[in-house]
């Protein structure tokens, strides 16, 4: 049992849950607690390295065996040390280094969403989750975006990752894709012209949602064929961006599902 939180695979992980620069270069992202570990281990992922506490229940010392005939490295550790290497405040006594994967993208391609410089992880992890549930093909993360592979984004999506091809993309890169894909983008604005129950999601698409700050991008309002308003009869001034991303994908999946 690891004991010491100074031993180097507790202080590797420390650095890969707070450094960016650290995930990008081991090519590796964590995920805590039993079902997120569990999720990971069914969908295949290779991992890197598993540290798991002694209190742990019996069904994570499942998943535990499962990583070990896996061949995966796993070291027991006590409590304390997995309180320190964890980023939450109540770790569930389990944790695995998983190894990045690009999933390629269905074909053909019809269904894209666009993150336009979201920095809250929680709000793009939100967002990462309403996408794999809404069924879209493919994640395109435009500059000044959160990093996808972060704790709190990692958290946030529930497993998303494991069901969605994320790719880091310039604005050149984003419209090449879309018009190989034959997709119109469809930005969501407050003061967007189009009411989006009036929109025609029924052919290739992209929907962007843009920074909680800033808002919309010029890239952005450039690449847009449409500019989208969700409605909000109570006067607030504007609607949470993880919030206005699920009414709009969940429009594309009503209007796609009654033909």
């Amino acid at each position: 049992m690891i004991t010491s939180t100074h031993n180097p695979k507790v202080q590797w992980v420390r650095k890969l849950q707070s450094k960016p620069r650290q995930r990008q270069e081991s090519g590796a992202f964590i995920v805590e607690g039993v079902r997120l570990a569990e999720e990971a281990l069914s969908a295949g992922w290779e991992s890197q390295l598993v540290l798991y506490s002694p209190d742990l229940d019996e069904r994570g010392r499942q998943i535990v065996a499962g990583y070990i005939r896996r061949g995966a490295p796993v070291e027991q550790v006590s409590t304390e040390v997995l309180n320190a290497a964890s980023d939450t405040q109540t770790p569930q006594g389990i944790l695995a280094v998983l190894t990045r994967r690009a999933l390629p993208p269905p074909q053909p391609v019809d269904f894209i969403f666009i993150s336009d410089g979201v920095r809250d992880p929680g709000n793009l992890g939100s967002m990462l989750r309403t996408a794999a549930a809404a069924g879209v093909h493919l994640i395109y993360l435009a500059e000044g975006s959160a990093d996808p592979w972060a704790p709190k984004v990692v958290r946030a999506a529930m497993g998303a990752h494991f069901h969605l091809p994320l790719q880091d993309a310039t604005w050149e890169e984003i419209g090449e894709g879309l018009r190989a894909a034959g997709a119109t983008a469809f930005l969501a604005d407050t003061h967007g012209a189009l009411d989006y129950t009036r929109a025609d999601f029924r052919s290739p698409l992209a929907i962007v949602i843009g920074g909680e700050a800033e808002g919309a991008s010029q890239a952005a309002r450039k690449l847009a064929g449409a500019i989208l308003r969700v409605p909000m009869p109570g006067g607030m001034e504007s609607l949470n961006a993880a919030a206005a991303a699920a009414i709009l994908l969940f429009e594309v999946v009503r209007q796609r599902r009654s033909g």
